[in-house]
């Protein structure tokens, strides 16, 4: 997440219109133990491998009426990573974040610095704030 947005974020427990989250997907080392996980020298734990690829997400609600205010765009699931991406339909991302995600469509219940910032007054963890209201647009 771009730290502007993040900053915004903190302040009013809301992602702000044009909040960009980039995951880059990175592959795990292979397991040796039953459990998925493996021992290196530092421990028995899950360790990252190769990069996978890349997806961005973008809070616009206007342009992404049609996927709950969120666009979702994949630069591949694997390497090399995508020049250029085109906005997925609902069904390969945004179902799923609009189905099950803690808040806004974001799985901030997998990022504790996300998922601690407190809820708005008034608000459900998965209500969006009003465009009068976000501090990020500019009128």
């Amino acid at each position: 997440m771009e730290p502007g947005s993040y900053d915004i974020y903190k302040k009013t427990g809301v992602f702000p219109e044009g909040t960009i989250f980039v995951k880059e997907l990175q592959l795990m080392l292979p397991a040796t133990h039953p459990d998925g996980s493996r021992t290196e020298p530092s421990g028995k734990g899950f360790f990252p491998g190769a990069f996978n690829g890349a997806d961005v997400t973008v809070k616009d609600s206007e342009r992404y009426k049609a996927t709950d205010g969120w666009g979702y765009y994949n630069f591949n699931h694997h390497e090399p990573k995508a020049a250029t991406a085109k906005v997925r339909p609902i069904e390969e991302c945004a179902y799923c974040h609009i189905a099950s995600a803690k808040r806004d469509d974001v799985w901030t219940q997998f990022y504790v610095l996300l998922d601690q910032v407190p809820v708005p007054p008034g608000q459900n963890s998965s209500k969006k704030m009003p465009p009068s209201q976000n501090p990020s647009i500019t009128k």
